[in-house]
């Protein structure tokens, strides 16, 4: 999939000296590379830009090693700018202004498990997937699920959330404390084990979707929830989108407490069945899953059934083992590469609008015609039950017309999630795509408090410069056209 979108205008490349790159190779030695093919991997992620490498490339092993690097490059002013997995969709961490990726791979231990306390603390290499393998025989869990296998310190820099929101909420509901190095190569952590406290500002929710731009994160812990004696997934099909929608946000207003709620619509389902190998009705179609006692799932399936017959849903197909709950869920896990297929050699443009649960079926419906409208390949799907829905728009990447619909598709989109009081993303983040926006949906005076908490922690801009709230121009231009 061939990125074709050049990143926004941005400052001039503050590229490290030679005397700081030599400083860095003698202390890291090989885990420090300038090979055009580290340097390529390390500037490129799953948006549509094209890549923007580092200058330089360091897999560090410890705090110590991460505020080294910041103090060396904040001597020069040098943009740091850190990776976990490069599984970000919007830009978040290609180096526009050049500088030094920290790499987190190699910080991959989990550190303490402390299953009386409902946590664990890891460093910020280690991925989703890693985590939920160290506490298999705890019978505890790690919630957040964003689809990919992200990892940790990524998560909590782009307040990442995924399939489990619905019931246990996303990274920031998740965050205990966490361990950061600041602009001036200090250690801080940003709160203490206990479960709650009001001792001071809350500077580990402050660096919680910061995106690389407040400081680097270098451990965390994270909550864990014990795992439901028993559980269940369903699959059910519905005659619109609307329909499937509003059986989840009736469900939720009942009090059904869904581990999952997911939507496919008709397109993603062909989509599905081709990539699978399945045979699912080409319908709208929910995926559920219940985790309680099997007297409560059987009480909460039952009211279930009876929403999504008063919305023309149909039968119930379920699954109750782990194998057999696997089978079921796997095909809307591969959903995103299975809806590629639909078109060959495309890419995705893929949006993430969240909105109010009461706005959710209309905004969806809306959406829907405005595909229809422009005629454009767009299967639809998401994580309804807490309002957030995405759009994979797939075009040829050499068409520079089907680019340019995809993007005011991507516009439009979320100027309608603003106008029923949404965001302009839900758990992908601003990165360079969003920043646009952020004005609109927050105010002047708001992304002025965000500006100067950044001039404050990080006054030399060496953070993942040019992320999320852009240029200062930019926001004064925006607030001279209002008044």
């Amino acid at each position: 999939m061939d990125a074709v979108v050049s990143p926004p205008a941005r400052a001039k490349r503050r590229a490290p000296s030679s005397e700081l790159l030599a400083l860095l190779q003698r202390r890291f030695a090989e885990r420090c590379s300038t090979s055009q093919a580290v340097l390529l991997q390390h500037g490129t992620d799953e948006s549509a830009y094209l890549p923007q490498p580092p200058d330089a490339v360091v897999f560090v092993q410890n705090s110590e090693e991460v505020a080294f690097i910041v103090r060396a490059c904040a001597r020069e002013r040098v943009p740091v700018i850190g990776f976990g997995v490069g599984s970000s969709v919007e830009g978040h961490l290609l180096a526009v202004q050049g500088g030094v990726c920290v790499d987190f791979s190699q910080m991959n231990k989990v550190l303490a498990i402390r299953p009386g306390d409902l946590t664990a603390t890891v460093e910020a290499g280690v991925t989703r997937g890693q985590l939920n393998a160290a506490l298999q025989e705890t019978g505890f869990f790690f919630s957040v699920d964003p689809g990919a296998d992200a990892s940790i310190g990524g998560m909590v820099a782009t307040a990442a959330s995924g399939t489990n929101t619905v019931r246990y909420g996303t990274m920031r509901d998740n965050l205990v404390s966490l361990t950061v190095v600041t602009a001036n190569g200090d250690v801080v952590r940003t709160a203490s084990q206990a479960r709650k406290s009001s001792a001071g500002y809350n500077l580990t929710q402050l660096y919680c979707g910061s995106e690389g731009t407040l400081g680097l994160i270098t451990e965390a812990t994270v909550r864990l929830h014990p795992h439901p004696e028993a559980y269940a997934a369903a699959v059910v099909h519905f005659p619109t989108v609307a329909a499937a929608v509003d059986c989840v946000i009736e469900s939720i207003q009942m009090g059904i407490p869904l581990s999952r709620a997911e939507m496919l619509d008709a397109l993603t389902i062909r989509a599905v069945n081709a990539h699978s190998r399945t045979a699912l009705a080409e319908n709208p179609t929910l995926f559920l899953e219940f985790g309680a006692s099997k007297t409560q799932i059987d009480e909460q399936s039952d009211i279930v059934r009876e929403i999504a017959a008063s919305h023309g849903g149909g039968a119930f197909q379920w699954a109750h083992l782990q194998e057999e709950r696997s089978r079921l869920w796997t095909p809307r896990h591969h959903a995103y590469f299975a809806c590629l297929q639909l078109k060959a050699g495309s890419r995705s443009l893929t949006t993430d609008a969240c909105v109010p649960l009461s706005a959710l079926a209309q905004c969806v419906e809306e959406t829907q015609a405005d595909i229809a409208e422009h005629g454009l390949l767009a299967p639809v799907f998401g994580h309804v039950g807490d309002g957030n829905f995405h759009c994979l728009v797939l075009v040829d990447p050499q068409n520079a017309q089907e680019n340019e619909a995809a993007e005011a598709f991507s516009h439009r989109l979320v100027q309608r999630a603003l106008r029923h009081g949404g965001t302009s993303t839900g758990e992908h983040g601003v990165g360079l795509h969003k920043m646009q926006y952020l004005v609109e949906e927050h105010g002047v005076h708001t992304v002025g408090l965000m500006r100067a908490i950044k001039e404050a922690l990080d006054p030399h801009d060496i953070f993942n410069p040019g992320k999320i709230i852009g240029p200062a121009e930019a926001v004064h231009t925006h607030q001279e056209t209002q008044e």
